[in-house]
């Protein structure tokens, strides 16, 4: 019966750390930490998070470039924001979010 339990806690919290480990990114959060300093403040020609007139030549250019800027770096920014470990999934949910108000 001890293994039984043991084997279906065992189970249980495979499943939890799973569905954890594939949650979608929280772009937000990511944004606060990586982009904010910036994007809010326009630091090195930034586009500001919510100003639609400065990210309009950006959007032209279409989503999957600002991803790869954002990812790789472009100009002033560094790649990911700065922040080597964050993945491609978490850097494009923070992109996403930085894009919310003006799409």
């Amino acid at each position: 019966m001890k293994r039984l339990a043991a084997a279906t806690l065992t189970g249980i919290a495979a499943l939890a750390f799973s569905a954890f480990a594939q949650a979608e990114p929280d772009g937000e959060a990511i944004y606060n930490r990586a982009c904010m300093a910036c994007h809010m403040t326009g630091a090195a020609g930034a586009p500001i998070k919510g100003d639609a007139d400065a990210w309009a030549p950006r959007l032209e250019q279409g989503m999957e470039t600002l991803y790869e800027h954002s990812i790789n770096g472009f100009q002033a920014m560094p790649a990911k924001g700065g922040q080597v470990n964050l993945s491609d999934e978490e850097v494009k949910a923070a992109v996403d979010f930085m894009l919310e108000p003006v799409l």
